[in-house]
């Protein structure tokens, strides 16, 4: 599919969302049913199977590559939900997809057998193609002094409205649009609480009781915002190496293919790049091991983890940064192929997971004998 998504890279730019073709190109291949359970037409595959497939979309397009990683991943979070839940979303169609947006913004206010969500949520990639959204809130508590409940709210398209707000300069084929609920009734089973994706103790895994289901659902999701930077920094490397092939300097007539500098600077993207997916292949293969074994994830190793996934997209952004002078300058034209990359490259630091200072405390913290600050991890 990587020449295919090339080819459609402009037209899902210009819609600001993933072409409707390639969203059922995907659903044809299967590929969303990777992390979906078995008993729901699922492949209940190994998490890194997961990436490498978003690795090669994202190659493509890293548009592309990010809404499929997070609208691919939440099958995986479905999974921990209640059965119930997985019933009114799966029960009469298992390709049915859902989008997110975890900022815990909305207002909720209890009511017997469940909630009343209202509120309005933004960057909810690939919303367009889904018919469900994950949103975050905070439960006030019952009782003063007591924590306020983190959770996850599972909502039907009927009860949300999108808002067209997505205008932004990189990942513009995400659709990343905003949600608006107002007063949705939301039953208790329809929620997943914080606290049980941190404890990896789910009410689904009763039924979905595959050793893959016991991960930390933090350490599924940071993979699926940072997983399609490396794709798409392969694919700005190897753009690199095509135009150095034929580019000739018109000031000083040297081959950029004899440029050492930009050799050195391709040559530092694939190196530190394989370097990544390594790190971060052992890292899920640790974890599903510990999983297999009937055992948690120490914490030490989900900080450092975390850390690590953190620190992906700003060290890819700035690999394929350093590209750019050294290919002169037709490369800062927007036709230029490198650009879309690198801008989306740009883009993706943003999301607060893509973000390793908010990580670094509680994996230095961890060393010290400090429980983590927070429980996405």
């Amino acid at each position: 599919m990587i020449p295919t998504l090339k080819a459609r890279a402009a037209q899902t730019v210009a819609q600001r969302k993933v072409p409707d073709e390639t969203i059922a190109e995907l659903q044809e291949a299967g590929l969303f049913r990777i992390l979906q359970p078995k008993r729901w037409g699922g492949y209940e595959m190994h998490p890194n199977v997961f990436y490498e497939v978003q690795k090669l979309l994202a190659e493509g397009c890293m548009s592309t590559g990010w809404v499929y990683g997070v609208v691919g991943g939440h099958p995986y979070e479905l999974a921990l939900f209640h059965n119930q839940a997985q019933i009114d979303v799966w029960g009469e169609d298992t390709s049915i997809l859902i989008s997110s947006s975890y900022q815990p913004v909305g207002k909720v206010e209890r009511t017997e057998g469940g909630f009343y969500l209202s509120g309005r949520w933004g960057f909810s990639s690939g919303s367009d193609h889904c018919q469900w959204v994950l949103l975050g809130a905070m439960i006030p508590p019952e009782k003063e002094g007591d924590a306020p409940d983190m959770r996850t709210f599972l909502v039907p398209r009927k009860d949300y409205v999108i808002d067209d707000k997505w205008h932004v300069f990189g990942l513009q084929g995400t659709g990343s649009q905003d949600i608006v609920v107002d007063r949705a009734f939301v039953p208790d089973y329809r929620t997943h609480k914080s606290v049980d994706g941190f404890l990896c103790r789910n009410p689904g895994q009763a039924e979905n009781d595959a050793p893959l289901y016991c991960l930390p659902w933090a350490q599924i999701f940071l993979r699926l915002v940072s997983t399609s930077a490396l794709g798409a920094a392969k694919g700005a490397a190897k753009t690199a190496l095509e135009i150095a092939q034929s580019r000739v300097s018109t000031n000083t007539g040297k081959a950029s293919k004899a440029d050492p500098f930009l050799l050195s600077a391709i040559a530092r993207v694939m190196a530190q790049v394989d370097e990544m997916e390594v790190t971060l292949r052992r890292n899920m293969d640790d974890m599903l091991a510990h999983a297999e074994r009937g055992e948690d994830v120490p914490m030490e190793k989900r900080t450092l983890y975390r850390f690590q996934s953190a620190s992906v997209v700003r060290r890819c952004a700035a690999l394929v940064d350093e590209l750019l002078p050294l290919l002169g300058g037709r490369a800062i034209y927007m036709h230029s192929p490198i650009i879309q990359p690198w801008l989306d490259l740009m883009a993706a630091r943003a999301h607060v997971a893509n973000d390793p200072n908010n990580t670094a405390a509680d994996l230095v913290g961890g060393m010290l004998g400090q429980p983590p600050s927070f429980m996405f991890v």
